[in-house]
């Protein structure tokens, strides 16, 4: 994956609009020569110091994921463009995967999978016992527990507790990291048994020739035929998350809407002038995408100018109570209601 890609690509002093009317399949993009390539070299390292023979082959699509019975990784085509990235974090408010100690986390993660579909390890008694059924179907909603330690804690969400198959990439992705530790650092969890499992079962298996080598590339880029547009639309829809618009209590408790407070900030321009840093804490503690949560702020932010809400008091202390009480109404819809839109990755 050393050579570089020889054409020039066209698009990348286009404005956001003209290239969101770009298809994926005309972006030209492939992984040689990127810094996603790099990182995939390093993840190589890390299987050979493992004693993995597997070398999962990775393309270009549309999102993160490893298909079933390929032993291969696709990754979203954004991370192969510095432009790209660029438009992903005005759209999205956050790329993933787009600093190299969270690809390559992610790219762990994917690689448990390619070891799982290579190896055919659902297949076994002693896999099924630790991590259950592979044949079980993908919720479209989850509750984790966040202080149960059946589990290892690799990815956002929780993200083990959703299926086997993701408990398995994850604690793999846990074994594999270079100096994780993860002896001590899950000493006395029931999910160092699984992390055991693993570290004996690469023993066993990982030098040999896997039973699924298939070099297919499932939705690959050249074959994606959506607008920049139309992918964007559809992301920021899977996002969202609907919050009970309950929230006018709240708003009032916090904000006046009394004639004597008119000539005070309007707590719309109030949140729109924090609208960045409230979304940034709230993301850290909840884990929720920041595209999410911008777009509940947008709501809150219009519902406020409809109720003529204005701020009153100290603004350092209105600012940390609305992050308080906005990080309340998230978690409990996350959680607490047993919402969790499922993200497959």
């Amino acid at each position: 994956m050393t050579r570089k890609t020889p054409r020039r690509l066209y698009w990348t002093r286009w404005s956001d609009d003209r290239l969101l009317e770009l298809r994926l399949c005309d972006l030209g993009l492939r992984v040689e020569g990127t810094w996603l390539a790099r990182c995939v070299r390093e993840l190589y390292r890390d299987l050979e110091a493992r004693g993995v023979r597997l070398r999962p082959h990775v393309w270009l699509s549309d999102e993160w994921f490893s298909p079933a019975g390929i032993a291969g990784i696709g990754v979203p085509f954004y991370l192969a463009h510095p432009r790209l990235i660029r438009l992903e974090r005005v759209k999205m408010l956050e790329v993933e995967g787009g600093t190299r100690p969270e690809c390559l986390r992610l790219l762990r993660h994917e690689t448990g999978h390619a070891i799982q579909h290579a190896y055919r390890l659902e297949r076994r008694r002693n896999w099924q016992h630790l991590f259950g059924l592979s044949s079980t179907r993908y919720p479209e909603y989850y509750r984790p527990n966040p202080a149960s330690k059946r589990y290892v804690q690799h990815l956002r969400f929780w993200y083990a507790q959703s299926h086997p198959d993701e408990d398995f990439a994850e604690t793999f992705a846990v074994w594999l990291k270079p100096r994780s530790n993860w002896r001590k650092r899950y000493a006395g969890w029931p999910a160092l048994k699984k992390l055991e499992y693993v570290d004996d079962l690469m023993a066993e298996i990982g030098p040999g020739v896997p039973p699924v080598r298939s070099r297919v590339r499932v939705d690959s880029l050249p074959n994606l035929r959506q607008t920049l547009g139309e992918y964007y639309e559809a992301r920021r829809e899977r996002y969202r998350m609907d919050i009970p618009n309950t929230y006018d209590r709240d708003l009032r408790r916090l904000f006046s809407d009394d004639p004597k407070h008119r000539h005070h900030v309007a707590a719309s321009t109030f949140l729109r002038r924090h609208r960045t840093e409230i979304r940034s804490r709230i993301a850290k503690w909840s884990g929720e995408y920041q595209a999410t949560l911008d777009a509940v702020l947008a709501d809150m932010i219009s519902r406020c100018r409809e109720l003529r809400l204005r701020v009153v008091g100290s603004e350092r202390q209105v600012l940390s109570d609305f992050t308080v009480m906005l990080t309340v109404n998230v978690m409990q819809v996350l959680y607490g209601r047993g919402r969790r839109d499922w993200i497959a990755l």
